[in-house]
């Protein structure tokens, strides 16, 4: 049981790199992209 530690740890970095790929995700996510951007102008203009 003297390595119990390392398992803390290993977990530990999991969900610490679980938060971090996901905050990375959400904010890949909220950022519009180009291609959006010109298929909304080309709708704007066509009104």
């Amino acid at each position: 049981m003297r390595d119990s530690n390392t398992w803390i740890y290993i977990v530990g970095g999991i969900v610490l790199l679980h938060f971090v790929v996901g905050f990375i995700y959400l904010i890949r996510k909220m950022q519009p992209r180009k291609g959006d951007e010109q298929e909304e102008d080309s709708d704007k203009e066509s009104d």
